[in-house]
């Protein structure tokens, strides 16, 4: 699964990798450049997690970026714009999904504290969704809405999100908030959160949270320096709706998780 949380972290600096593709094109072509396509750098990503006993999962990964005139990968998405005119861009896309845990991974103690034995837990995988995502862009600031499903049979889910961003450019940096929130499906929300069929035969007690929303809220910063080079930061807070927050794999008393990353890239 180690691999598998590289491309989590790259997946979670997409957002402001984005921003910085654009504050990059900007830049060469105010100097009469080409847009740089390919982007290449180092980052490193803190994610709080909200699993019993799991605390924080931080990395050190590579930074590999493509953006063409229709295809692009982003970390742990790749996709092919559908449509892109005034303003206005449809993608397709294969992201990865990145919300799984080992069962060892969970804490004894934090696990006994919601009346669960760790050793009656299952793994939840990692999978992979593929969907579309529609992005309206203008004075106003951004509005991108996002549907995706579970393609690999893991959850069998489906989730939906609504987020609006406005950046805010001072010389060579951006600043981008953000908010928005994600609606998870019964059977997604049901894998990840809540526990299943053979633990529940084991023993384990049957929570099922439901259909749910995540509300979240963001913000990037972006600055081109040396030309070709971009230092970049981000900062994700997600709120845990009661459902997930009464969920026996969940730590006691936690209400959100957060995300930072911090990196630096160059375009080619």
């Amino acid at each position: 699964m180690q691999v598998f949380r590289i491309l989590l972290c790259t997946a979670l600096l997409a957002p402001a990798t984005l921003q910085a593709q654009v504050v990059q094109k900007s830049d060469e072509a105010a100097a009469g450049e080409l847009p740089s396509r390919w982007s290449l750098g180092l980052a490193a990503a803190v994610r709080q997690s909200a699993y019993a006993g799991e605390d924080r999962r931080s990395m050190v990964f590579p930074n590999v970026i493509y953006e063409g005139e229709r295809f692009f990968w982003h970390g742990g998405a790749a996709g092919y714009h559908l449509t892109k005119r005034d303003g206005f861009v449809l993608d397709g896309f294969v992201a990865a999904r990145m919300d799984g845990i080992d069962a060892d991974d969970f804490g004894v103690r934090e696990l006994a504290q919601r009346g669960v034995d760790r050793r009656l837990l299952d793994d939840r995988d990692d999978s992979a969704d593929a969907g579309f995502a529609a992005t309206w862009k203008g004075a106003a600031g951004e509005l991108e809405l996002d549907v995706r499903a579970d393609v690999t049979g893991t959850s069998e889910g489906y989730q939906t999100s609504a987020h609006y961003r406005y950046p805010f450019r001072f010389g060579a940096t951006t600043i981008t908030p953000s908010i928005g929130a994600r609606s998870l499906s019964a059977d997604m929300a049901d894998y990840y959160y809540g526990t299943l069929d053979e633990e529940i035969a084991r023993g384990v007690v049957r929570y099922r949270p439901g259909s749910v929303v995540v509300p979240d809220a963001g913000v990037t910063l972006v600055t081109a320096f040396a030309r070709k080079w971009l230092f970049i930061a981000g900062i994700e807070y997600r709120a845990l709706p009661d459902e997930l927050k009464d969920s026996p794999l969940v730590e006691l008393d936690a209400d959100h998780t957060a995300t930072f990353v911090i990196g630096f890239s160059r375009g080619f």
